[in-house]
């Protein structure tokens, strides 16, 4: 059985980590480089960089703080934000990502996936999928630019067709939960894990350790990524899991964590 990841998540404005609730009221968490290296030294399997700014400001990915950024880590970094084209792939790729997270520009472009995946390989293409549950009916919708604009689109019908296009990872967060340290939303992810063959990565809500298992357990997630409980030391990535392993689900245990 492959281990799960755990995964801390740099949301970064203006060159700083930043944390707030479904996407607002922003506190500065600190500097990406300086948390970088902190997680990578506490056992953190993978992190994710998403410039949250880039989508709503039209801009391009910070090209410098990503640099600033892998340089300080050796394990696998994923970086989103202000991706809208093979070239901004390719210079995030540069700058020293690993994978590279599509998100808004690829709902406006599904297509974008395809020309990804084809030029990189699906392996370094993440497609991030941001959900809230639908004000009428049941089921999820995608939200785009930051969780700010409703798309009207099927949140699973989404990521099955981002999974065809050529994704290799999905990146699967609750709108509904994020920031709100209520658990991870696991009926979305179940919702989209048994529709789909590529690994989903949960986000958005966790608060304990338990949350994390349950989105292995109840959710099917491959992987966890979470921010504000890592980021202020409510939990260390040691005792998630720790959680996990007590669970019976396998993980990798950092050599720091195991003295």
């Amino acid at each position: 059985m492959l281990r799960r990841r755990v995964i801390p998540c740099l949301d970064v404005a203006d060159g700083r980590v930043v944390k707030g609730t479904r996407f607002v009221d922003l506190v500065d968490e600190g500097d990406p480089a300086e948390l970088a290296s902190r997680y990578a030294a506490e056992g953190a399997d993978e992190l994710v960089f998403l410039d949250i700014t880039a989508a709503p400001e039209r801009r391009g990915t910070l090209l410098d703080v990503v640099e600033r950024t892998a340089r300080e880590v050796f394990i696998p970094l994923t970086v989103g934000g202000g991706v809208r084209s093979v070239d901004d792939m390719r210079a995030v790729l540069r700058a020293g990502a690993d994978k590279v997270g599509l998100n808004t520009a690829a709902v406006a472009d599904p297509d974008l996936i395809a020309r990804c995946a084809t030029r990189f390989g699906r392996q370094a293409v993440v497609v991030a999928i941001d959900a809230r549950a639908r004000a009428q009916g049941p089921g999820w919708e995608v939200v785009v630019r930051g969780g700010r604009d409703a798309t009207g689109i099927d949140a699973v019908d989404w990521a099955v067709r981002s999974a065809e296009l050529g994704a290799g990872e999905l990146l699967v967060t609750s709108i509904d939960r994020d920031g709100t340290q209520s658990g991870f939303d696991t009926s979305l992810l179940r919702a989209i894990v048994d529709r789909v063959r590529v690994p989903v990565i949960a986000s958005g809500g966790a608060a304990e350790p338990s949350d994390f298992v349950d989105a292995v357990r109840l959710g099917g997630a491959d992987a966890v990524l979470a921010a504000s409980v890592f980021h202020r030391r409510i939990h260390a990535i040691g005792d998630v899991k720790a959680a996990m392993a007590a669970a019976g689900l396998p993980v990798r245990i950092a050599r720091e964590a195991v003295a």
